[in-house]
């Protein structure tokens, strides 16, 4: 990253853990730009951030929002609303603007927590919402950003590349910045988790020049290769692991407790802190894993 250039790390404070959801802002001549604007539930949080670089949500003139899911994009009907323009994938953009099924989807899956895990979620106004395709350039100011289609994680996902930095949402993982050893999970809620075609999105990524990443769960790194190989490791551990363990009489419950049991012990046997895992549990629940690999593995394994 160029010296001159002003990039901030803004920790929302998510569920009263640090570094578990991310929002990067970057000033401009008119305001500041965010990767990512968290959920509902850390809006205050969220000003706060805001405030201790003498900006306000006022100020804020456009959002890069990776994917929509809440805890990336729930935020970002409240910021179109104080005047920001939302950058969306093209698949994801309706949701945004009607986000009635996004919302039931949510709500079967976090039930009587939903009000307390993500807040509120308010529409996009139309016109507010700015429609993105693969290699699409957006240019605020004297910035450019450039979007990359990368499925896998979600349909509706974009990478976004912007100097020698890549802002890689969920697709390039969870990969909080502690002390001791490197480690990196992948997030694989359901609906639309595809592991092939994470594949894909990452290898496109590994064929980009960029000399950092920046993950929304929870930093930005140097260390691309081996955080790009770590993704695909992960992926393929997955796919060996829901191959092993699925069979056709294996119930929703008894995988879910199968997989946090293994995850742990991955997590555990590389050296992590159990300190450290209670904020990456709160960015990326194991269980929630386990309904992803088991609705893949009937959708798209099984054909069911």
């Amino acid at each position: 990253m160029a010296a001159n250039i002003s990039l901030f790390t803004l920790d929302l404070g998510f569920q009263g853990k640090e570094k578990a959801i991310a929002s990067y802002l970057i000033p401009h001549a008119q305001g500041g730009i965010l990767i990512e604007c968290g959920p509902g539930s850390t809006q205050e949080t969220l000003q706060s951030q805001l405030g201790e670089h003498h900006m306000s949500v006022e100020d804020i003139s456009d959002v890069l929002l990776t994917h929509i899911h809440l805890d990336h994009a729930g935020a970002a009907g409240w910021l179109a609303n104080k005047g920001a323009r939302i950058h969306v994938h093209h698949i994801g953009a309706p949701h945004m603007i009607n986000p009635e099924r996004l919302l039931d989807s949510a709500q079967r899956i976090y039930g009587d927590q939903m009000d307390s895990l993500w807040g509120t979620f308010l529409p996009v106004p139309e016109k507010k919402i700015s429609v993105l395709h693969d290699g699409d350039e957006i240019e605020i100011g004297d910035h450019i950003f450039r979007a990359v289609d990368t499925p896998g994680h979600a349909y509706h996902h974009m990478a976004y590349l912007w100097e020698d930095i890549c802002f890689s949402g969920d697709v390039g993982g969870v990969r909080i910045s502690t002390p001791g050893p490197k480690h990196l999970r992948i997030p694989m809620p359901p609906p639309s988790l595809h592991l092939q075609k994470w594949r894909t999105s990452i290898r496109k990524l590994q064929k980009i020049q960029f000399s950092s990443i920046a993950c929304t769960h929870f930093g930005i790194f140097p260390d691309v290769e081996w955080h790009l190989k770590a993704v695909l490791r992960e992926i393929e551990a997955a796919e060996i692991w829901i191959q092993e363990t699925m069979s056709e009489d294996v119930s929703l419950e008894s995988l879910r407790e199968e997989f946090v049991s293994w995850a742990m012990k991955r997590s555990v046997s590389s050296g992590m802190k159990e300190t450290w895992l209670t904020s990456y549990e709160k960015a990326n629940p194991s269980a929630m894993s386990a309904d992803g690999l088991f609705r893949y593995w009937k959708k798209h394994i099984q054909g069911n």
